[in-house]
């Protein structure tokens, strides 16, 4: 691969993270993975 692809596949690589970033870090996520996590051991226990 030449320098151009190289840098096009970084970019788009550090925009997918950044856009991941995003989505992982908003409220609505973090209550839902907290509610599926305190479920899940609720139900183990």
């Amino acid at each position: 691969m030449s320098t151009a692809e190289y840098a096009i596949g970084t970019v788009s690589a550090v925009a997918f993270a950044a856009v991941l970033y995003a989505i992982l870090t908003s409220s609505e996520v973090r209550e839902t993975l907290t509610r599926i996590v305190i479920d899940a051991l609720q139900s183990v226990g």
